[in-house]
Parts: structure tokens; sequence; C-alpha cells
């Protein structure tokens, strides 16, 4: 495919005069497609995992908990994982805006699947289409949202900041109603919900597709037609093997997760290989990309505790959490509606900081320590009410925990999106995103992984070393992180 829109234009030169609470107007049709991919995505997963275990007497598939576990976090993994395709389509053959475009008709498939089919059937097809339309929609969504700012725009972190409001809107009222509805009509209807929320999502973005920059549109590194039967082939033989080793009995649900961690791991190595050796990398884009791996590391660490919301704090809060209110047991999936309350009252706050400090606010390393310590807190508080009875955690408990899960949040995950754009070659900016989310797909991994560990008697154990864990590592970033920003060249 010939690229037709390389010429670069200012950002946002369509808009000019128009914004978005300040901020360029693409931003908000960005804001709004991600909201209704986020309100499908958690609102799916919030039940998920309890559908997975939960007996068939509870419309359930009866699947053993800590497999169950396993499979989700091996899911979340797999989406992000997939960003790594969406990127490269989008920098090799069709740009962002289209597979973006394209991505979100295949997450509507996906939540159908699971809506219409039955049993496993249903979750093999829905997951795998979910998987992949999300990945190729996250990587391109942010991408795109870069490309509305310059390098050295004061607003861009606010921007992401905002970006990460319209994830949160989504997430917060994706569980509360797939929820209500899984307890009321089963829980097919909470995953056809989830179905209705990205069709909204997928039209309201076709109506400002036209809006959007020249760079959106833009394929950075066209791949010659003289190599797409090969990239058609590889791929073709890259999906017999899978189903040969499912089939083999190789992959099977209970090594899920642990395959999941190992393709990762090789994926980023082998990406990073490719990027810092690549001819189109200039020098001071190579530095920029060295100073990118420990950032890589504590990210993934951060997310191998964030993302436990749906695996083990799902289990905890159907075992261990007082859920009643009132005399009503609300939904397990409510629980994880809080953290996104606290992430749409805090975003607007963190973005106002940002802004207001300039040039003089912390460092993009310091932000990501702090983040990754306060995380680890989190996982400490949790040792308070260890060894509890069943249903004996108050819920102003698991409320508070998730206020500091959010802080923790915003510290490091709308920040991590706007470095990784400012840190990207110019020739991988999508790929450089999907690396990115290479980091949360290992940290996702291992959160299910982990949550294989996770025992009501084992509690006080399982929450003092991870979260102590974290808590080095954060440490350790904060002490080399002078040696991170001189590597970054410019870029805080």
């Amino acid at each position: 495919m010939s690229n037709t829109t390389s010429q670069k234009q200012p950002p946002e030169s369509a808009d000019a005069g128009k914004t978005f609470f300040g901020q360029p107007r693409s931003l908000a049709n960005i804001f709004g497609v991600e909201m209704w991919e986020r309100f499908s995505f958690y609102g799916m997963q919030g039940i998920l995992l309890i559908y997975l275990y939960y007996s068939a007497s509870k419309g359930g598939l009866g699947i053993d908990q800590a497999t169950a576990a396993g499979i989700v976090g091996a899911y979340g993994g797999a989406v992000y994982l997939s960003t790594i395709l969406g990127a490269w389509l989008a920098d090799r053959m069709f740009g962002s805006e289209r597979v973006l475009f394209w991505s979100a008709v295949v997450i509507v498939a996906g939540h159908l699947s699971l809506a219409v089919l039955p049993g496993v059937s249903g979750v093999i097809a829905g997951l795998i289409f979910i998987a992949i339309g999300s990945g190729g929609l996250k990587a391109n969504a942010t991408r795109i949202v870069g490309t509305l700012y310059d390098e050295h725009d004061s607003r861009r972190d606010a921007g992401f900041s905002l970006f990460y409001l319209g994830i949160n809107l989504g997430g917060f009222f994706g569980p509360l109603l797939t929820g209500l509805l899984q307890t009321t009509l089963g829980f097919h209807w909470g995953f056809g919900l989830a179905a209705v929320g990205m069709t909204f999502g997928l039209i309201q973005y076709s109506l400002g597709r036209k809006r959007l920059p020249a760079e959106a549109h833009e394929v950075p590194n066209p791949l010659p037609a003289s190599k797409r039967a090969r990239v058609i082939w590889i791929a073709v033989a890259a999906v017999v093997v899978i189903v040969v080793l499912v089939l083999t009995g190789v992959i099977t649900a209970k090594n899920l997760a642990l395959i999941v961690i190992g393709v990762v791991i090789v994926a980023t190595i082998a990406y990073f290989v490719v990027i810092l050796g690549s001819k189109l990398v200039g020098a001071t884009e190579r530095s920029r990309v060295l100073a990118f791996i420990p950032l890589f590391v504590v990210n993934a660490a951060f997310w191998s505790l964030y993302q436990q919301q749906f695996t083990v704090l799902t289990i905890y809060s159907d075992e261990r959490l007082n859920r009643d209110l009132f005399g009503w047991m609300f939904p397990v999936s409510w629980v994880q509606s809080i953290n996104p309350i606290f992430i749409i009252i805090l975003s607007g706050v963190f973005a106002a900081i940002w802004t207001k400090w300039g040039d003089k606010q912390p460092s993009t390393p310091l932000k990501f320590a702090a983040g990754t310590v306060v995380m680890g807190l989190a996982f400490l508080l949790f040792l308070i009410w260890a060894g509890g009875g069943e249903n004996s955690t108050p819920l102003l408990a698991m409320v508070g925990i998730l206020f500091v899960f959010t802080v923790a949040e915003l510290l490091i995950s709308p920040v991590g999106l706007s470095a990784t754009t400012k840190l990207a070659p110019h020739a991988f900016r999508a790929q450089m995103v999907a690396l990115y989310f290479l980091s949360v797909a290992l940290g996702t991994a291992v959160a299910g992984q982990l949550a294989k560990l996770y025992t009501p008697d084992t509690e006080g154990i399982y929450f003092g070393i991870i979260g102590g864990i974290a808590i080095v590592i954060g440490v350790v970033l904060a002490l080399i992180s002078p040696w991170v920003l001189k590597l970054m060249r410019g870029v805080r």
C-alpha cells in the first residue's frame, strides 16, 4: 500500500480555535471510542472470572478457581500482546486510524460471541476476537492522541490524563451495568450489554474520523509490495502452529498464563533488538529507546500488582469482602467500579497539577518510581485484615485500598503512555506504543499466574511479599533516575 498521506500537517490544523477542555478538539473523538471500548472491556471482564468458576447452577462453567484465574490473566496478557499486531499493521500497511476502526469492528464481534454462543465455545471465540481487537485499538488510540500534540506541547500530559478519564468513565459504568444484568437476568445478558456499548463507540468514532490530523492516517514505514505474500504465509503458519499445540495438549488452560509470559518476554527482547538495530533510528532516538528499558521493567512490575483487580481481588471480593449493602448483597463486579470513581475524581486534579508545575514537575522516571512504591503500599494494607473469616473485610477498607491503587495508577499509567509517544522513534511510533503495552501484557499475565498462589489461608504472606518487592523495585528506579533521565535526551 502506498503512503498517500505522508506529508505532515501541524497537529489539529483542521480544528484551529476549537478545543475540548483546552485540548485539541479531536481528543473528544478518541476519548469517546476509548470510553465505550473500556465500557465493554471492563464490563465483560467484571463478570468473566466468576462466569468461569461459578457452578452451572449459578449460570457459570464450573472451571476450578485457580485455572479460571490463570485464563483471565492469560487473556488480559494476550490483549496487550496483540498490540504488536495492531501497531505493525498501522506502521507498515494501513495507518493508525484505519486499524483503529477495524479493530473496533472485531471487538463488537467478540462481545456478540460471548453473548450468543453457549459454553466454552463462546468463551474461546469471544476472547480471541476481543483480545485481537482491543490490542489493535489500544495501541493506535494512544498513538493518535500523541499526534494531536508536538513534542514540547505543555498540554500533553494533561491531555493524556483527560484521555485516561474517558477510559475510566467506561471502566466505571461497565462493571456496574453488566454486573446488574448478570445478577438479575444472567451472564449472557451482561455480555450482550458489552456488545451494545462497543457498537455505540464504533458509531461515534466513525462520525469524526475525517477531522483527525494527517499523521493519524500516515503509514510511517510502508511494507514493500514484494514482501506481503511472505507476511501472509508467516501469519498462516503461526495460526496453524497454535492450533496444533492446542490440539496436542501442549497449550492448555492450566499453563496458558505461563505460555503468554514466555511469548511476551521473547517478543519484548525481539522488539528492542529490532528497534535499536534499525537504520531508521538515529543516535538520539536510540538513546531514548535505551532509557525506555528500565521504565518497561518497572511498568511490568506495577501492572503485575494492579491487574490483580481482575484475579485475586475478584476472588477476594467474592469470598472475603462484606458486600452487604443495607441487606442487599451487591454484585462482585461492582467492586471493580470503585477504582474508576477515584480516577474520574482525581484525573482532573493530576492533570491540573502537571499543567501548573509545567517544567518543574517530577521527571517521568520519578513518577514511575513513586507509582510503583505506592502500589506496593496498597498491597501491604491488606495485611490489616489478613486471616479474617468469610466476607469479613469491611467495604470501606476495600474503598480505601483502591483509593491508594488509584493514586499509584495516576502516577504511572497516563504518564507512561505520554512518555512512550515522546520517546518513540518516528519510524516506530505505533510499535513503541505496542512495546509499552507489552510491559502491561507481561504484568497482566504474571498477575494471572500469581493468582494461582493466592489462598485465604496464606494471604498475609502473599500480600506482604508481593507488596514488599514492588516497593524495592520503585526505590531502585528512583536511585537510578538521573542516569535514565540523561538517556532520555531532553525528554522529561
